[in-house]
């Protein structure tokens, strides 16, 4: 795993991928970290697609957060896709607060950064502003938990617009961020497919500094703290989440390019979620740190 750009400097924006972690955190995860040479890496610490909460490896644990410590390269939880703050299932909003809580000690526990969960719908026909209201009752109690020096933030990251999505275009984050009193551990994770997808035209030039623009005016500045890099197999607007390798899809290497030079980026690791296998994975990676020092 890389550690910066130059001798005692950190990169402007840590390159790095998503890792698998069965058969263990460090021995799996941070191996596979390795042969990206990822600067920032992203794990599941519990099955995604389901509500099971492990107690996790202490020993995993220590070796991960030390291992990444030593070299300077952040790590990121990325919470299950089930949890939905927005559902009329009483037992889907109960499963998601203890999968969310889970993961946010589980983060803590092992050094993460912050923790990504997925922004939800609306489900059962209900109003939005009645799946908000649900979601600060039982949200914003979990970030009122997070008073550790060494908690994660919880970084939400919109969808591609599908179904009664919560939270899909930049300016829908005001709702959510609104309905959560614009919580101080409260951020954002930004997938460039799930933009895409939701009708932001990453691929038209100055694209992606209108959606960047429109972000910050929406949250603030310093909201934005990760970004999910993937192209799209997809058409602008097209509410489909489906992702390609960098510049092989819809949105174009130009776009990577135009992203990693706005003033909303500056310190904003990257993290590619993209197909193809490790060696997809590592030429992706690649790419972007070439995208990166050409800016």
């Amino acid at each position: 795993m890389e550690q910066a750009d130059g001798p005692g400097s950190a990169p402007r924006n840590p390159v790095g991928g998503h890792v698998p972690v069965a058969g263990g955190l460090a021995k799996v995860g941070l191996a596979y970290a390795r042969e990206l040479d990822a600067e920032v890496v992203q794990v599941f610490v519990a099955n995604p697609r389901g509500w099971a909460t492990p107690v996790g490896n202490p020993a995993q644990d220590e070796l991960f957060r030390a291992e990444c410590a030593r070299r300077a390269v952040p790590a990121y939880v990325h919470a299950p896709y089930l949890i939905n703050f927005g559902s009329h299932t009483e037992a889907t909003v109960e499963r998601s607060v203890e999968s969310l809580r889970h993961s946010l000690r589980r983060g803590r526990e092992i050094g993460a950064l912050g923790v990504v969960v997925h922004t939800g719908s609306a489900t059962g026909g209900r109003p939005r502003a009645a799946a908000y209201a649900q979601l600060r009752q039982h949200l914003l109690p979990l970030l009122d938990e997070l008073t550790h020096e060494d908690d994660p933030l919880l970084l939400l990251e919109s969808t591609a617009g599908q179904g009664s999505s919560l939270c899909s275009l930049a300016e829908d984050f005001g709702p959510y961020f609104e309905a959560l009193d614009r919580h101080p551990m409260l951020g954002v994770c930004l997938d460039t497919c799930h933009a895409f997808a939701a009708g932001h035209d990453l691929a038209e030039p100055g694209g992606t500094k209108l959606m960047l623009d429109l972000l910050v005016d929406t949250v603030g500045e310093g909201r934005l703290k990760l970004v999910h890099a993937n192209d799209s197999k997809e058409g602008v607007g097209a509410h489909k989440d489906r992702h390609a390798n960098i510049g092989s899809g819809h949105i174009g290497r130009d776009a990577f390019a135009e992203l990693l030079t706005h003033p909303a980026m500056a310190g904003v690791p990257l993290v590619i979620e993209t197909p193809g296998g490790k060696e997809g994975h590592a030429a992706d990676v690649a790419l972007l740190k070439e995208l990166r020092g050409a800016g």
